[in-house]
């Protein structure tokens, strides 16, 4: 076996078909278009057109909108800060906040708060200071000996902030040069 001899399995590939070769091809004159209008041309795209029917996303009603004021949290489960604590990426003595959470990896960046949920369970005394926590979560909590305190969220956690100091200093920058 030489490189050279490497073929595909016979029928695995298929020779495309050349349109618009000729009377006796099959596909000669219009290349199996059919004749005239805007399909035979190139660059066709009716997407939702259906036949001149109302098309179905003009005939159901509109429902609903998108809050451009909504909060976005980080949903954290206490399972996931059990292993934090159990690998020392938290340090169970000081209270939970959003920066602690940054810096220990448990969340990858600070949006509008951390929501705490109550999907496993703690083994050590902690308190939480977070935006906001289910029932189930400050229950359990509670149970292992610590507390939920519901903070506000800062405008700008502490690495957005640093990501908002070095952009600055680059607009500054930028600025002393033009």
């Amino acid at each position: 076996m030489r490189l050279n001899d490497l073929r595909d399995n016979p029928g695995a590939t298929k020779q495309r078909k050349r349109v618009g070769r000729g009377i006796g091809s099959g596909t000669g004159k219009t290349a199996g278009r059919g004749h005239k209008g805007q399909k035979s041309r190139s660059g066709v795209a009716i997407k939702g057109f259906e036949g001149g029917q109302m098309p179905i996303h003009r005939r159901l009603p509109k429902r609903g909108f998108n809050s451009i004021f909504r909060k976005k949290y980080n949903a954290v489960n206490l399972e996931r800060i059990q292993t934090a604590i159990d690998a020392k990426r938290i340090d169970a003595g000081k209270p939970v906040t959003v920066d602690v959470l940054l810096s220990a990896g448990v969340i990858r960046r600070a949006k509008d708060g951390v929501r705490l949920l109550g999907n496993g369970e703690l083994k050590s005394a902690i308190s939480f200071e977070v935006t906001g926590a289910s029932k189930g979560a400050i229950s359990a909590v509670e149970k292992a000996g610590g507390s939920v305190k519901l903070v506000e969220m800062p405008k700008i956690a502490a690495k957005e902030r640093e990501k908002a100091d070095w952009r600055l200093e680059k607009r500054n920058k930028n600025a002393e040069k033009g």
